[in-house]
């Protein structure tokens, strides 16, 4: 019995021994916590950039119609450099998987909107050499087009501006690494004229196709 009685009693101080003990528990919890951090972490690298990428495309959208609704008339060449302006938005992050269309709306009496003109085009940039390159447009002459109500006023003018761009996530944690497409559009009216007309020469007057 006596015997049995020690044994007990080194086991009783052995449990509590082992109860106190404390030495690899900071250990566990870091194996435990840290794939759960690094997650978050990423999660929100990721999802702050998203939201950041997808507030410069609006923002390029509004640059786009803006620039071009403060001119009388437009060719390829002005076109480009306002794509090239509209896209220096984008930066820091790449514009190779942007793309952006730029188009001249008329009203007609029966309030349809068609489209009078249309232009689609990416930019690239190599350090300092910017690259614009028209591109098969999203939209065609005669076109009839979709115009929230607000606007569809009779016998008016239009620009139109639609941008997209594939948001590629550097990770792939949260967001698929095949990325997620984001787009936004904007509409204003011409400010210098009726409209804005496209390599007019020696015809000034505002299509109505």
């Amino acid at each position: 019995m006596t015997t049995l009685t020690k044994m007990w009693r080194r086991a009783r101080r052995s449990g509590r021994r082992l109860l106190q003990d404390r030495s690899g528990i900071a250990a566990t919890e870091f194996a435990f916590i840290v794939p759960l951090m690094l997650v978050t972490f990423f999660a929100t690298v990721e999802l702050s950039a998203g939201i950041a990428v997808d507030r410069k495309v609006t923002l390029v959208a509004r640059t786009l119609s803006d620039l071009v609704s403060q001119a009388t008339s437009v060719t390829d060449n002005d076109l480009k450099n306002v794509f090239a302006a509209s896209y220096g938005v984008l930066s820091p992050y790449p514009t190779n998987t942007a793309s952006a269309t730029i188009s001249m709306i008329y009203v007609n009496d029966a309030g349809v909107a068609k489209v009078q003109w249309s232009k689609t085009a990416t930019v690239a940039q190599n350090g300092s050499t910017v690259s614009t390159t028209f591109i098969n447009p999203t939209r065609k002459q005669g076109d009839t087009i979709a115009v929230p109500t607000g606007l569809k006023v009779t016998k008016t003018y239009l620009v139109l501006s639609e941008v997209n761009y594939l948001y590629a996530p550097v990770v792939g944690y949260v967001v698929a690494k095949a990325g997620i497409n984001l787009s936004d559009q904007s509409y204003t009216r011409p400010r210098q004229s009726m409209c804005v007309l496209y390599n007019p020469g020696s015809n000034a007057s505002c299509p109505t196709f």
